[in-house]
């Protein structure tokens, strides 16, 4: 569903991605993971087309991107930053239906959408009437999944969905996630920064240091056979943590 042959990204001289070669599968939830400035983001952004890569490729359901599909190929993908990047001069509604509207899709249809959302996020209909200021961390970031989904794009792309959000929310919000990524099947890229969520979500992650991909694997793969000391160290200092952030 989604490839990067060669793809690498340049800032003033420092490497923000070093030339890349990934492929993530269809239907399939994969995790980037890694400290920041890594490249997480980074590699995110060039698969929605937000930035060009400098050399290589990127492509989409068999398409490589470039400047006259790339608004064509992100109205097939949902994407969610970590603050959610809801308009605050719209209500949740709003928000959701915003990019429907804009392409001239039928009262008819946004409504039935909107329904199909609010069942599929388990959230009290009244929600989408108030503006996001009135709004929890955890529904805003519901509301702001449903906006992603609303055209049904078969790819779906997380920055730090859950980053911002209390420790007790953020776990509802896990396995939350995951029930709607089970049941939806659609092609999932998510990034964090903790080991423990992209286990808990990953059927593959993607570990990368200084731009450039350290080990690409199942979790076990990860702790079976670290590709070098740099993941057994990542994961033992992320095990470490979690007893101070207890």
């Amino acid at each position: 569903m989604i490839r990067l042959e060669g793809a690498c990204k340049t800032y003033r001289g420092s490497v923000a991605l070093a030339p890349t070669t990934l492929t993530f599968a269809a239907r399939q939830t994969s995790v980037l993971i890694g400290p920041s400035g890594c490249g997480k983001s980074t590699l995110l952004r060039l698969i929605v087309g937000l930035v060009t890569p400098d050399a290589g490729g990127v492509w989409v359901g068999g398409e490589e991107l470039h400047k006259d599909n790339v608004e064509r190929l992100r109205h097939g993908i949902g994407y969610v930053i970590q603050d959610g990047g809801l308009f605050p001069h719209l209500t949740a509604g709003e928000n959701v239906a915003l990019l429907a509207r804009y392409l001239g899709r039928s009262r008819a249809w946004i409504e039935e959408r909107m329904s199909r959302l609010v069942d599929l996020m388990r959230i009290p209909a009244r929600l989408l009437e108030r503006f996001p200021r009135e709004l929890s961390g955890g529904q805003r970031q519901r509301v702001s999944l449903m906006r992603a989904l609303m055209l049904d794009p078969p790819i779906l792309l997380l920055d730090e969905p859950l980053g911002a959000l209390d420790p007790v929310t953020r776990y509802e919000l896990q396995d939350e996630l995951k029930r709607v990524f089970a049941e939806l099947a659609k092609t999932v890229v998510l990034v964090t920064h903790d080991m423990n969520e992209a286990a808990h979500f990953g059927d593959h992650i993607v570990l990368l240091r200084s731009g450039r991909v350290v080990q690409a694997g199942s979790f076990g793969e990860f702790l079976s056979h670290p590709a070098e000391d740099y993941v057994r160290d990542f994961i033992r200092a992320q095990r470490a943590a979690v007893p101070a952030a207890n």
